[in-house]
């Protein structure tokens, strides 16, 4: 991540996209205002520089994970459920800032939707394999998947570093609920304790 982006990071997730100002962040970068308009076009170029560096990493580490896991239907979604709430607890500040992305121009906001959607739909595409391999029992499985993604999305506003729990106590939580979530057989919920006893 560039300076500039790094800066305007921890000026949004401070103050807020509104409350951020082009001025502020290339004072906190120590640059002026015009060379940094060399750099980003404006403040919500800067912004969606942000989300595109968060996203493309999400989905780099969700390709990731599911190459990992091989052809199992049900560690293909242990898998990318544990892959997405450690990329929330482990990049909080920018993956806070997806709660944001409506203040986005339209053609920006479709665009980084797209890309959201592209996530969401590995994430169905493991609960219906789940399902078409009888591993799991879903009656509805979009709102199953948009569910889940809502709540390991909210980590990122609430996980501490350092805190009680550590990132992979809560990943490991979160793949229990995961697994009861999308109604698994007693022998997936068996090898999910078992990884939390390990």
């Amino acid at each position: 991540m560039t300076p500039i982006l790094s800066h305007a990071l921890d000026a949004f997730c401070e103050t807020g996209y509104h409350g951020t100002t082009v001025r502020d962040i290339a004072r906190r970068v120590g640059m002026t205002v015009p060379a940094l308009y060399y750099h980003h076009q404006n403040k919500e170029a800067i912004f969606v520089a942000l989300l595109d560096v968060s996203i493309t990493r999400v989905r780099q580490l969700c390709e990731e994970a599911l190459r990992d896991a091989g052809d199992d239907p049900a560690a293909r979604f242990l898998n990318l459920v544990e892959c997405l709430v450690l990329y929330m607890a482990n990049s909080t500040k920018i993956a806070y800032l997806d709660h944001e992305f409506r203040v986005l121009s339209p053609e920006h906001r479709k665009s980084y939707s797209d890309k959201r959607r592209d996530v969401e739909r590995l994430l169905l595409g493991t609960i219906q394999d789940g399902v078409d391999a009888g591993c799991f029992d879903v009656a509805a499985p979009a709102d199953t998947a948009r569910a889940l993604l809502g709540m390991i999305q909210a980590v990122a506003t609430w996980f501490q570093p350092g805190g009680r729990l550590s990132a992979h106590s809560v990943a490991l939580r979160y793949l229990d609920i995961a697994a009861h979530t999308v109604g698994a057989t007693p022998e997936v919920l068996r090898r999910v304790r078992g990884a939390a006893r390990r």
